[in-house]
């Protein structure tokens, strides 16, 4: 699928079949639905964690996944969480509200 560093794969169809064939490697995550980003993510194993986030109530609505290999994952996450707020109004995205 994707094995450059800070490069972002297509946004793929958020299913078992796709988050199968996503690295088990450090990176960092983003999924949506309709358009608005549900969550984002980083960890040291990017198919693991999309697994485990897999069966939560408010994630599982999501219909799109992408993701991006970085071992600096935690700024990486922190960064895009930062610049998701500075673009609405200080707010997470709806799945990380009431984290």
């Amino acid at each position: 699928m994707l094995n450059n560093e800070n490069a972002w794969s297509d946004w793929l169809d958020f299913n078992g079949e796709t988050i199968s064939k996503i690295p088990q490697s450090a990176g960092v995550f983003m999924m949506h639905a309709s358009m608005k980003i549900l969550f984002i993510g980083g960890s040291e194993n990017i198919r693991n964690s999309i697994e485990d986030k897999e069966n939560e109530k408010c994630i599982s609505r999501a219909t799109r996944v992408r993701y991006m290999q970085t071992t600096s994952y935690e700024q990486k996450a922190d960064d895009l969480i930062k610049d998701y707020q500075d673009r609405h109004d200080g707010k997470l995205p709806q799945c990380m509200q009431n984290a």
